[in-house]
C-alpha cells in the first residue's frame, strides 16, 4: 500500500514553533509527529511514501532520507508554490497506485488504517474520508424565534455535533485524476465535491477514535500531554 502525505504547509498557527521546523518534524514525546504517523501506516501494511513538500523541504529530506530507518520506501514531490490539499495529486498522478491513501502529516489519532481501508474496499468506494464526531459549544446563548421575531426558545450555550473530516482518506486513482491537473492549485473539499457530483461514490468513515488537529498551540500541548501519559495507545507494538 501506498500514502502520500501533504507535509508542505508552513504551519503558521503552531507559531514560533515552526518558525524553524516544518510542521510535520513538530515533535510529540521523542519523536516528530509525521514519524508516529508513518510507524502506524507501516502497522497497516503500508510500504511506499510520497511526501508532498514545501516549507523547509530540506529538513525533512535530512530527517527521513529514503525510509531506510523506518523500513519504508519515501520519495519526495517538491510543490513549487502551495498547491492546497489535493493538487499535489497532480504532481504525483504517474506515481500513484489503484488504491491509495492521502493524509495531512500533522495528525495524533488511534484510528486504523487498515480497518479504514477494509470498509473502503468492501463498500466499493471512489473516495472514504475519515471521520470524526466533534462536539462544539457555542459561547453564547442561543435564541430561537418565529418569523415575527417572537422568541420560541433560548438555548444557553448548547452543545452541537458535527462529523468533520480528519484529514484522511482512501482514494481511487482513476476516479480522482480527472479532476486533478499538474501545478494547479486545488483542496479536497473541492475534489469531494467533484466526485459527488460526477455520480461517484465517497464514503464517510466514522469510528469510535481519537483524533486531534495539532494546528494550534493549545491542540499541540494537549497532544504532548496524552502521548506521554500512553504513549502505547498510539504505538500498540511500543516503539
Amino acid at each position: 500500500m501506498q500514502v502520500l502525505v501533504m507535509a508542505g504547509g508552513r504551519g503558521t498557527r503552531l507559531g514560533p514553533y515552526t518558525a524553524t521546523f516544518p510542521k510535520p518534524l513538530v515533535p510529540i514525546g521523542d519523536m516528530p509527529i509525521l514519524e508516529l504517523l508513518l510507524r502506524q501506516f507501516k502497522a497497516a501494511g503500508v510500504t511506499e511514501v510520497i511526501l508532498a513538500v514545501n516549507h523547509l523541504h530540506h529538513l525533512l529530506r535530512a530527517f527521513f532520507g529514503e525510509g531506510e530507518r523506518l523500513g519504508m520506501k519515501i520519495s519526495y514531490s517538491l510543490e513549487d508554490s502551495p498547491l492546497g490539499t489535493a493538487g499535489p495529486i497532480g504532481l504525483v498522478r504517474d506515481q500513484l497506485q489503484e488504491t491509495f491513501f492521502v493524509s495531512n502529516g500533522d495528525l495524533l489519532t488511534t484510528l486504523d488504517f487498515a480497518t479504514m481501508l477494509a470498509a473502503h474496499r468492501a463498500g466499493g468506494a471512489d473516495a472514504t474520508i475519515a471521520s470524526f464526531r466533534r462536539e462544539m459549544k457555542s459561547e453564547f446563548g442561543v435564541l430561537e424565534t418565529d418569523d415575527a421575531m417572537r422568541m420560541t426558545g433560548y438555548l444557553e450555550k448548547p452543545v452541537q455535533t458535527h462529523l468533520v473530516s480528519m484529514g484522511l482518506y482512501v482514494l481511487q486513482r482513476d476516479a480522482v485524476l480527472p479532476h486533478v491537473t499538474p501545478g494547479e492549485r486545488l483542496d479536497m473539499p473541492d475534489l469531494m465535491r467533484a466526485l459527488v457530483a460526477g455520480g461517484r461514490s465517497v464514503l464517510c468513515h466514522a469510528p469510535e477514535c481519537f483524533w486531534l488537529d495539532i494546528g494550534r498551540p493549545d491542540d499541540y500541548a494537549q497532544a504532548q500531554a496524552l502521548f506521554d501519559t500512553d504513549r502505547g495507545r498510539f504505538l500498540p507494538d511500543g516503539t
